[in-house]
């Protein structure tokens, strides 16, 4: 399994997000180290599919997918139990970790 967490420089949630994310992998007992992917370009966004900073990917596909004609530099809202915010939360990761492990192939 490969995870991805997508981000630009001087975006102010990605460190919170990354720290949401190794807390469940721990707490799941998952080693899966996270690939930082900093994104630098329009042109990166598009090749990446990149949703906005920050994304998370797990081999390549988004944990909260969109459609998209375009993808461009930009920052990223999740909703939470607590309202929007610029990162996903350990509640929101937990659950979608919990759904990848009920389908044991993804996480080969």
């Amino acid at each position: 399994m490969k995870i991805d967490l997508l981000y630009f420089d001087g975006c102010p949630s990605w460190h919170n997000a990354l720290a949401n994310l190794e807390n469940v992998l721990d707490e799941e007992g998952l080693a899966i180290p996270v690939n930082l992917v900093e994104v630098k370009t329009d042109q990166e966004s598009s090749a990446t599919k990149f949703l906005g900073s920050p994304s998370i990917q797990f081999n390549e596909q988004d944990l909260w997918p969109e459609e998209r004609s375009s993808y461009l530099m930009n920052c990223r809202v999740y909703k939470t139990a607590d309202g929007l915010k610029g990162w996903p939360t350990v509640d929101l990761l937990r659950e979608k970790i919990h759904e990848l492990i009920k389908d044991k192939d993804t996480l080969k």
